[in-house]
C-alpha cells in the first residue's frame, strides 16, 4: 500500500458505511474506516488523498451530535460528504440544516449539473437512493448547488475551489444508478488517485508487517478449515514459516468428512505444522441443555480458547493467537458502535482472560470477497478458496435447540445431499452460501402406510457479494424436489423439507 493512495472514511455509524469502503476498494484504491472523532494529528500522520464522511442515524443539530474535528476542513484535503456527512459539512461550515416536513426515502430522479467533476460524463437526470429526514436548507458560504429533486432543493453541493463535495443520496448502494461512477469521479478526478492498489499489495504489506511484529516468536493459528482461517493460516505461514503451528479443533460440528479433508490439505499440500484435536465429546458435554444461540456461541468460543491454551502449554511459550476474523464478524458482533446481531466465536465470544500475549487477526479489515482474492494471491487451491462459507460454531448453530450427537448426524446426512444436488445442477458457483438447518420442529407425516412424527429441515441458499446483505437464491423447483425426495428417503428421522426465502435483512443468513 502506497502511503499517498489512502482514502480515509470517517464513520458516523450509518448503515452503509462498510459498503462505502468496499466500493472504494473495488476501484483499486486502499481505504480505512476510522472513528468520526479521530484526531487531526492522526489524520495528518495517515496523509490521506481524500476523506469521505459517511451517513449516520442522528441529526447534526441535536445535543451530543457526532461532530468531527472542525480543523479537518483546514487541511487542504478533498472531502466527500454522504447524507449525514453532507449535513455535517453544512452545519460546521455555516450553512443551515432543517428537519423536512416530509421524509424523502426511496429511489428518486435527481436533476444534476453534469459540469461538476463529481458528475462528470453523467446525463442531466439520474436515479438515486434518498434516505433522509433532515435536509440542507441554506448553503454554506462558497458552495453551489449541483443537484436537486422536486422536494429537496439542495440534493448535492460543491465548493470546487476547496474540493469539498457533498450529496444527500447514497452512491454506494446498487439502487443509485451510476453510483460507483460518482465514487470513481471523487477518487480519480478530484483526489487524483492512481488506483494501483491490489490484493497483492495487501498480501505483500501484511507479510512484511507480520514478519516485523512476530519475528522469531511463536504463533498459534485457530484453524477451522473454512476459507477465513485457511487464508489467515497460509498468510502467517508465508510470514513466519515453522514458527506457526496450526491447531485444528475438530469439535464434531463440521460437515460430513470435512475433518479428514482439512487434515489432508494442510499436512500434505502445505508444509504447515498441524495438530488435530478431536474434541466432539468435550464440546457436546458443554452444550448439554443449552438452547439459546448466543449462549451456544459464547460457550463454543470459550472452549476453543481453552483448547488452544492447553495445546500451547504442550508446545511451549506461544506469544500470539491467530484468528480468521473478517470485517462482517466485527460488525455483527457489535464491537464498533452498532448493536450486537450475533456473537462470533472469534470476536464477541472470546472469554475475558486468555493466556496469550496478543491476538492477531490479519483479515479483520477484509470482506469475504477480498479474503477469497487474498487466497488466490497466496496460491491456495480454488477448491478451498471458493468453498462454502462455514461459521466457527459450525453445525451447532444449524441445529436449533439443544445440540446432540443424534441431531448432528441427521443434519450432516441431509446437508451433504443438498450440497451434492446443488453441485450436480451446476449452481454451486452461482449461489454464495447454501446449507441445511435442522429445526426443533416435529410434524406428522406418512411414509408407506405408517404415520411418522419426525423433524423438519430447512434449506437455506442466498446470493450475496459481501454477506452484509443477501437475497434468497431462486433454485429451480425440480432441483428442490430432488433434494427433498432424497433427504426424506435417505435420512432417518426427517419427514418434511421447507425452503427459506427470507432475505438479509430482515433475517441473518444463518438461523442462529
Amino acid at each position: 500500500m502506497k502511503e499517498n493512495e489512502l482514502i480515509l472514511i470517517l464513520d458516523f455509524f450509518g448503515q452503509y458505511n462498510q459498503l462505502i469502503a468496499r466500493r472504494v476498494r473495488e476501484c483499486n484504491v486502499y481505504c480505512e474506516i476510522v472513528p468520526y472523532n479521530i484526531s487531526i494529528e492522526e489524520i495528518i500522520k495517515k496523509n490521506p488523498k481524500g476523506i469521505i464522511f459517511t451517513g449516520g442515524p442522528s441529526s447534526v443539530y441535536v445535543e451530543n451530535a457526532k461532530i468531527c474535528d472542525k480543523k479537518v476542513f483546514e487541511l487542504g484535503i478533498p472531502i466527500l460528504g454522504i447524507c449525514y456527512g453532507m449535513q455535517l459539512m453544512t452545519h460546521v461550515m455555516g450553512g443551515k440544516v432543517t428537519k423536512a416536513s416530509i421524509r424523502e426515502y426511496g429511489v428518486l430522479p435527481i436533476e444534476i449539473n453534469n459540469k461538476s467533476l463529481l458528475f462528470k460524463n453523467f446525463k442531466s437526470r439520474n436515479d438515486c437512493l434518498m434516505s433522509h429526514t433532515d435536509f440542507v436548507s441554506e448553503l454554506p458560504e462558497g458552495f453551489e448547488v449541483i443537484a436537486k429533486t422536486e422536494t429537496c432543493p439542495i440534493a448535492a453541493m460543491e465548493d470546487q475551489k476547496r474540493k469539498f463535495y457533498a450529496i444527500q443520496f447514497h452512491p454506494e448502494v446498487s439502487d443509485t444508478i451510476n453510483g460507483l461512477d460518482i465514487i470513481k469521479n471523487f477518487l480519480f478526478e478530484i483526489c487524483a488517485c492512481t488506483g494501483d492498489w491490489k490484493m497483492s499489495s495487501f498480501v505483500e504489506e501484511s507479510i512484511k508487517t507480520l514478519k516485523e511484529k512476530i519475528g522469531s516468536k511463536k504463533a498459534l493459528c485457530a484453524l477451522s478449515g473454512g476459507v477465513d482461517s485457511s487464508v489467515a493460516a497460509v498468510l502467517l505461514h508465508k510470514a513466519i514459516g515453522k514458527n506457526l503451528t496450526c491447531i485444528f479443533v475438530d469439535h464434531g460440528f463440521l460437515r460430513k468428512n470435512e475433518g479428514d479433508e482439512v487434515e489432508e490439505i494442510f499436512k500434505n499440500q502445505f508444509d504447515i505444522n498441524l495438530i488435530r484435536i478431536n474434541a466432539e465429546e468435550r464440546f457436546l458435554d458443554k452444550l448439554k441443555g443449552i438452547v439459546d444461540p448466543e449462549e451456544k456461541r459464547k460457550i463454543i468460543g470459550e472452549e476453543f480458547i481453552r483448547v488452544f491454551e492447553e495445546e500451547a502449554k504442550k508446545i511451549g511459550m506461544v506469544d500470539f493467537l491467530v484468528q480468521g476474523t473478517i470485517y462482517p464478524d466485527i460488525i455483527e458482533s457489535g464491537l464498533g458502535n452498532g448493536s450486537t446481531i450475533k456473537s462470533h466465536h472469534n470476536v464477541g465470544g472470546l472469554p475475558e482472560h486468555i493466556n496469550f500475549k496478543e491476538i492477531i487477526e490479519p483479515l479483520r479489515d477484509l470482506f469475504k470477497d477480498e479474503v477469497r482474492k487474498t487466497g488466490v494471491e497466496l496460491a491456495i487451491p480454488e477448491t478451498l478458496v471458493y468453498r462454502q462459507p462455514f461459521p466457527g460454531p459450525g453445525l451447532a448453530i444449524r441445529v436449533i435447540g439443544e445440540v446432540t450427537k443424534h441431531k448432528l448426524d441427521i443434519l450432516k446426512e441431509a446437508d451433504i445431499i443438498f450440497r451434492e444436488e446443488i453441485r450436480n445442477a451446476g449452481l454451486d458457483k452461482q449461489i454464495n452460501q447454501y446449507f441445511v438447518v435442522l429445526t426443533n420442529l416435529k410434524s406428522v407425516g406418512v411414509m408407506g402406510d405408517d404415520r411418522t412424527y419426525d423433524y423438519t429441515v430447512a434449506l437455506r441458499a442466498v446470493i450475496t457479494s459481501d454477506f452484509m446483505t443477501a437475497v434468497p437464491a431462486q433454485i429451480p423447483y425440480e432441483v428442490l424436489g430432488r433434494v427433498s425426495a432424497r433427504i426424506v428417503n435417505e435420512v432417518e428421522n426427517i419427514n418434511r423439507v421447507v425452503y427459506d426465502i427470507t432475505g438479509k435483512p430482515p433475517a441473518t443468513i444463518e438461523w442462529e
